[in-house]
């Protein structure tokens, strides 16, 4: 079957969900191609200001009147070591000098609010048909509210344990994120001592399945209809893809981001805190080879710390010093529209699933 479960019904007649990449790859044009495609687009909330999140959204409704998605980032609650970013911002003086760029003072880097509260006080004043999270679980009433004005909400999560409490608090569904995933892992606890040894996305689809009854959207690495297949068997109503899309022609990612998915220059993913100060899966370059193991876990600390670095390195058309966001399937990626990709993959899904029917 290619239709989502009845909750899921009338959002997305077909199981794609395209990823929110914060950053600028999840713009209105992505959204409102994969969405008019019969999938569900998504803007991504996070690093943005509430009004330019407002922007966007109201671009993407004069692009489409199909349903899409808004992701939020929770607020980060952790304790951040000052020291511990001050030492890295020794660690990239280097940097700065290299791309004859400044790094961020200090009241940027300690602002930690990215506008949570006055972005959710727009979508519960002009709501959007789905609004996903991301680095943690909402309050039960702020799902609930969410519900009252017709959204229908998703929580990331990235174990059981998470999974269970985001259905504890009164998701609609959850977003199931494997360690294969490109961009940032969902993980609710940002645990300094964590070694990227999460679970892939297969096992943790069957685990969440068994453990709790809300619907699932599978995400991590997957690229091909055959993937989205496997995922829909082991349990999921949906798949969500992100690296599959940054190649898209109507995808807001940089031009050296798009030609690095598939560069033999790169060839391989790992986990970083390097740009962002929390674990994130990208591209390996030299940026993250230096710099990677020194990154304290400070989000989003580092993140400001880095933004001035990282746009001065694309403005030198230099990758080695971008953060260059991959899910581990990055090398299958495929320039196409996004609307013709949701076709090609929606052909490979249903070609799968005749030949296992068999």
């Amino acid at each position: 079957m290619h239709l989502m479960s009845t909750a899921l019904n009338g959002l997305s007649p077909r199981p794609i969900v395209q990823a929110p990449m914060a950053g600028g790859a999840s713009c209105p044009p992505l959204a409102a191609a994969v969405s008019e495609a019969g999938g569900l687009g998504f803007l991504a909330g996070g690093y943005k200001t509430a009004d330019g999140m407002y922007q966007e959204v109201k671009r993407l409704r004069g692009l489409t009147r199909r349903p899409f998605g808004v992701n939020l980032f929770l607020p980060q609650t952790g304790a951040v070591d000052p020291a511990a970013v001050e030492a890295y911002r020794g660690q990239l003086a280097g940097e700065a000098s290299w791309y004859e760029t400044s790094l961020a003072d200090d009241d940027i880097v300690g602002n930690t609010d990215d506008g949570y509260d006055a972005k959710l006080a727009i979508l519960l004043d002009d709501p959007v048909p789905v609004v996903s999270f991301t680095f943690g679980c909402p309050a039960a009433g702020t799902l609930a509210r969410l519900r009252e004005v017709g959204t229908y909400t998703v929580v990331t999560v990235t174990s059981v344990e998470e999974a269970r409490a985001a259905q504890a608090a009164g998701a609609d569904a959850v977003c199931v994120q494997g360690i294969e995933a490109g961009g940032h892992q969902g993980t609710h606890r940002d645990d300094p001592q964590a070694d990227g040894s999460g679970v892939g996305l297969l096992a943790l689809v069957a685990q969440v399945r068994e453990a709790v009854g809300l619907p699932i959207v599978a995400a991590g690495g997957l690229m091909r209809g055959s993937q989205i297949a496997a995922v829909l068997a082991a349990g999921a109503e949906a798949a969500q893809l992100g690296t599959a899309f940054l190649a898209c022609p109507e995808s807001g990612a940089h031009a050296l981001h798009k030609k690095a998915l598939t560069d033999p220059l790169f060839v391989r993913t790992e986990l970083t805190r390097a740009f962002s100060g929390r674990p994130a899966r990208g591209l390996v370059n030299r940026f993250m080879r230096e710099h990677g193991p020194y990154a304290p876990a400070a989000y989003p600390q580092v993140h400001h710390l880095t933004s001035g670095l990282r746009k001065a390195a694309a403005a030198a058309g230099d990758p080695q010093g971008m953060a260059l966001w991959a899910g581990q399937g990055h090398r299958l990626a495929r320039a196409l529209p996004a609307g013709e990709l949701v076709e090609v993959l929606m052909a490979e899904l249903a070609e799968t699933q005749a030949t296992r029917s068999v």
